[in-house]
């Protein structure tokens, strides 16, 4: 079986991938998913990077290669090819595009955070970011909670984006971020663009971007303000520059949806999810994606 990004985007639904991630990240964090920290290979000349994902739940068994573009503008950042084998004789049962998929998981597990650690009575987002994550993340985060206002800021296309999605230009970060009972950074800089001092007491968080151990989305008074969830402690400490400065995780996300961490404990507390992806939220979307196409045919 062969699904190009068209016929993917037919079968996902962002509500039945959340309740995918939910149940994925609460499997990962108990200790029942194989799965190592992705391989990230540098192609240097070009500024890009390479990444193997593979992983194993038990029903299903797959990889996923992507390659991450940062600097990339009139092509997503973000390719990627997903290949899904028979568990139990390893016979490859699908190759499906992957990109579509990254897009809507990464979402949906975010949106898995914030049902967990925002307020319940959030009403204002900011979206730090106009690519393709700024708007599978409205979509999703907008499942979870009611938003009555959600501000947008990028360099380059927050008006537009505003435009198209309904939603409001904020003229710089910090005037996104002050007062949002929820923001969202979802950019591709090396350097922090979230200063801990435009929080709001009560704020929470999901920082997408800065994916490598030398960059960071997050100043020192961010980290410092916030308790912080990720979602796998082990890549948390490898691959993000963030985490790696902050120096101490509460909890894996999956650990929240599971009950055996705490979610958010106060009205004031501010809380961060820091997302880097994982292979386990790739195979349990494809393997959703697989199914459903299996029922179609």
């Amino acid at each position: 079986m062969n699904l190009d990004e068209s016929a993917v985007g037919r079968l996902l639904r962002m509500d039945e991938v959340i309740a995918a991630m939910e149940r994925a990240l609460a499997d990962f964090s108990s200790g029942t998913v194989e799965q190592p920290v992705r391989t990230m290979l540098p192609v240097s000349e070009h500024g890009g990077f390479l990444g193997l994902m593979p992983a194993y739940t038990g029903s299903a068994l797959d990889t996923k290669l992507v390659a991450f573009y940062p600097r990339n503008t009139e092509v997503p950042t973000h390719h990627a090819t997903i290949l899904l084998f028979k568990p139990e004789t390893g016979e490859p049962l699908a190759t499906m595009d992957g990109r579509l998929i990254t897009e809507v998981r990464t979402a949906a597990v975010s949106a898995v955070a914030t049902e967990h650690l925002a307020r319940p009575d959030a009403s204002v987002m900011a979206i730090i970011g106009s690519g393709v994550q700024a708007r599978s993340h409205l979509e999703a985060l907008r499942l979870v909670r009611d938003f009555r206002e959600v501000r947008v800021w990028s360099p380059r296309r927050a008006a537009s984006f505003a435009e198209e999605h309904g939603i409001r230009a904020a003229a710089s970060t910090e005037e996104a971020v002050q007062g949002a009972d929820v923001v969202v950074t979802v950019t591709t800089s090396p350097t922090p663009v979230l200063v801990g001092e435009w929080l709001s007491p009560g704020a929470h968080f999901n920082a997408v971007g800065a994916p490598r151990p030398d960059w960071r989305e997050l100043d020192e008074e961010v980290l410092r303000r916030a308790r912080v969830c990720v979602d796998s402690r082990e890549a948390a400490m490898k691959e993000s520059g963030d985490i790696i400065a902050a120096g101490e995780v509460f909890a894996e996300i999956g650990e929240v949806a599971a009950g055996t961490k705490p979610g958010r404990q106060s009205e004031e507390e501010v809380t961060l999810f820091k997302s880097l992806g994982l292979a386990v939220e790739d195979v349990a979307t494809a393997e959703l994606v697989y199914r459903k196409a299996l029922s179609d045919a």
